[in-house]
């Protein structure tokens, strides 16, 4: 099984990067992959960037360069629910673009035109062995749907918004456009987010805390890769 590994951010993927046994460089459209092997699972490694277009980019260019059986999106991301702290774990139940609006034409908010429906699905499976990998790692993990928007989300009313309408537990900036790739694709996909600020915090939470959320992320992969089959 090869697995593609999605993170926005430097922060995200360097330990991962600096664990991959043998890996290969390939840049495509400005993006490096790092091709090898992680705890004993081939994998291909990518830091997309900031951003649905990044995040759709390198999606895409994953998936028909390297072909992975799976794509798993890493990363950090805002608290939607009050219960959530700094280094709890979101597992993403599905994804959903939340700025997407078509509803002038008569969608429901949260369409992206020509899919199936609001709610991208992540594979169960996936997300069933990232939930129970969060626990082992002791970490403490709620399952939710990821939803995403080219927007850091400070406000408290906007937050409240998007949890009810989608019933979301966090918000990110490239997973539903991940989501969108794989479903389109064909390619199973999972995705968690470890907290970074939560439903009350703001930019300086965030940057006081990204680095906290991004090992929460590593201990709950070190915990999955070795579990993988």
């Amino acid at each position: 099984m090869l697995l593609g590994i999605i993170g926005a951010m430097e922060s995200e993927v360097s330990a991962l990067r600096v664990q991959m046994e043998g890996p290969r460089e390939t840049v495509l459209a400005g993006i490096s992959y790092w091709e090898g092997t992680l705890m004993g699972v081939p994998a291909v490694l990518a830091r997309c960037g900031i951003g649905k277009v990044h995040a759709a980019m390198c999606a895409l260019g994953m998936a028909e360069r390297f072909h992975p059986d799976a794509m798993l999106n890493i990363g950090v991301a805002g608290a939607l629910l009050p219960e959530l702290s700094v280094g709890d774990v979101v597992i993403a139940s599905g994804a959903v673009q939340h700025d997407s609006d078509t509803s002038a034409l008569g969608d429901p908010v949260g369409l992206v035109s020509g899919l199936p429906g609001v709610i991208i699905p992540c594979d169960e499976r996936l997300s069933l062995k990232l939930k129970a990998s969060a626990e082992k790692a002791g970490l403490r993990a709620v399952s939710a749907v990821i939803a995403t928007g080219d927007q850091f989300i400070a406000s408290l009313e906007k937050k409240e918004w998007i949890a009810s309408a989608f019933g979301a537990g966090a918000c990110d900036m490239e997973g539903g456009a991940v989501a969108q790739v794989c479903l389109e694709e064909g390619i199973p996909y999972a995705a968690y987010r470890a907290i970074s600020d939560t439903l009350m915090g703001n930019g300086l939470e965030y940057a006081q805390n990204v680095h906290v959320a991004a090992d929460a992320g590593a201990r709950l992969l070190r915990a999955f890769l070795p579990d993988l089959d």
